[in-house]
């Protein structure tokens, strides 16, 4: 069977000093399955969309801003990730400029700036898997990564990338 998973864009949007982040604090919608996690914004792509731009229209209308500056960290292959067991496929960025006023929040929940050491150091509540490729997304290797992390009942079974 091909393997055909929902593209989707994550970004993590760095304050001007890069020491805070961007996140949205998932705490709108009771049976969301990622309800009180800490995420970085995005979502899935339109099929007429390159993937830069999947990212800037998500950041405008989930934060209200547009990127100005945005660098692709790495790919991340999510096998079984879905609520019904689907196969998603991430394309994460940080973006270090951008314009507009960020908004209080969304349908998703409520935005915040986060410490970036936060994020790194298990602070705040993620999705357990993000704390593997968290730390290769705001490292100081230019290079990005690419990983696989299959999921099986909401939870990350393993986790290996190459760059």
């Amino acid at each position: 069977m091909p393997y055909t998973p929902i593209l989707a864009t994550l970004g993590y949007v760095l304050s001007p000093d890069r020491q805070q982040v961007l996140l949205i604090h998932r705490n709108a919608r009771p049976e969301d399955p990622a309800l009180g996690k800490y995420n970085g914004l995005g979502g899935k792509l339109e099929p007429t969309e390159d993937v830069a731009a999947g990212m800037k229209r998500e950041l405008l209308e989930e934060a209200g801003i547009e990127a100005t500056e945005l660098v692709l960290r790495g790919t991340i292959s999510w096998p079984g990730f879905g609520k019904n067991g689907e196969d998603w496929f991430g394309f994460i960025f940080i973006i270090t400029a951008f314009t507009g006023d960020i908004g209080a929040g969304n349908d998703e929940g409520s935005l915040s700036w986060q410490p970036l050491a936060s994020l790194l150091n298990g602070e705040l509540p993620l999705w357990p898997g993000d704390r593997h490729f968290l730390p290769l997304v705001f490292d100081s290797d230019p290079r990005p990564f690419h990983g696989v992390m299959p999921y099986e009942g909401g939870q990350a079974l393993s986790w290996s990338f190459t760059r």
